[in-house]
């Protein structure tokens, strides 16, 4: 071997497990270490021009989400509020770089609603459950897996997993007393062209749709056959040092008997109230342990395969994977940031955004949706 090969072979360490080394794990109830900004290589002015940033483009619907939940989905027939609605904070939010924060705003102890973020944990219990071998494939059809009528029939069958996670299924039916075509309505037309439109082939036509989402979170209460608060919390949250104040509702009517057991099924989002409420520094554990590839402290908590195959991009939609929108090319691009970025995205700009190239995560809570990209684009101008 030459010498520059000795030497590269040397340093093969520090490039494959370098991070891992240096990455920090907050302990599960202490204090969360912090670092100077330009400790950790960031132009402090910079960092703190994104924070004000944040600061000043609070998401303008009510602090009252009930009014907000209201209004945001009036168009829908039939909408309700069906499950627990909590009125909201301010604006707070977390960057870490390597896991230590190095800018912090609002009060990142508070529990909040986090709406769709909801919907990132849910496609991790299906990689939980995927991880352990309850799930051989998310290719499977879930009618192989539930056979209670929720995916039988000519179009419901075809539908498997990964229809569910990607929301390209075009499931038809009631959940809940849901309706799957009143959920986010086409702009044309009225009741009749929604309730008897042609059905579009699984896996071609991805449609953001809330009863879909509680569909594939009732399956997965059904492959788990447990609460899925109950698994997300054993699996996961306990294991990376969650708070005990997060909670995971579904609506108040929505209960299934499993093995003798009476136990609720939760829904992916608060588009009618319910999903998970949790504070800023329990989603930032979250995203923490996506950025260091499903490890907590030396501990492999989900594999990294998954969370390759949750951010891949799905074929009819390129910014979206398993209910993780990706920054690929697409509509939802933003410019100026690379493709590698990836994040959960709720109501009322709620985030988790997670930067793997660059070991930086951040959470924002009630940043006007619409001001996502700038406020990232700002924290990209304060990296090295």
């Amino acid at each position: 071997m030459t010498k520059k090969g000795i030497v590269l072979w040397a340093l093969l360490p520090f490039f494959l497990g370098g991070f891992a080394q240096e990455a920090y794990f907050p302990p599960a109830g202490g204090t969360w270490e912090q670092r100077n900004p330009k400790e950790s290589g960031l132009d402090p002015d910079a960092l703190q021009e994104a924070v004000k940033f944040a600061g000043e483009h609070e998401y303008s619907g009510p602090r009252d989400l009930r009014l907000a939940i209201l209004k945001g989905f009036e168009r829908e027939p039939y909408h309700e509020i069906l499950g627990p609605v909590k009125e909201r904070g301010g604006p707070a939010g977390m960057i870490l770089k390597k896991g230590y924060v190095v800018a912090s705003w609002g009060d990142t102890r508070r529990v909040d609603m986090t709406f769709s973020v909801t919907k990132s944990f849910l496609s991790t219990v299906a990689g939980l459950a995927r991880d352990k071998g309850l799930l051989q494939s998310t290719g499977d059809r879930v009618a192989t897996y539930l056979w209670d009528g929720t995916f039988e029939g000519e179009h419901n069958g075809k539908i498997t997993w990964a229809h569910l996670l990607q929301q390209n299924s075009d499931w038809s039916g009631t959940l809940w007393g849901g309706h799957d075509w009143a959920d986010r309505p086409p702009a044309e037309g009225g009741i009749d062209d929604w309730k008897y439109r042609p059905l579009r082939e699984p896996g071609t036509v991805m449609e953001y749709n809330d009863v879909r989402v509680n569909v594939l979170a009732y399956a997965l209460t059904h492959l788990w056959r447990q609460p899925l608060p109950t698994v997300l919390k054993r699996e996961l949250m306990d294991p990376i040092g969650a708070s005990t104040t997060w909670r995971w509702f579904g609506y108040d009517h929505a209960w299934t008997v499993i093995d003798g057991y009476r136990m609720q099924s939760v829904t992916g989002g608060g588009h009618s109230g319910g999903g998970i409420f949790i504070n800023t520094e329990d989603m930032a554990r979250f995203g923490l342990l996506f950025l260091n590839q499903g490890t907590w402290d030396g501990r492999q908590l989900l594999s990294p395969e998954w969370i390759r195959e949750a951010t891949t991009p799905s074929t009819p939609n390129p910014n979206y994977g398993y209910m993780w929108w990706l920054n690929g090319g697409g509509e939802r691009e933003w410019p100026g940031v690379p493709e590698t970025v990836y994040y959960a995205a709720g109501f009322g700009g709620n985030f988790i955004v997670v930067a793997p190239e660059e070991e930086v995560v951040m959470v924002l809570r009630w940043l006007e949706p619409s001001q996502i990209g700038e406020f990232v684009r700002k924290v990209f101008a304060a990296l090295p």
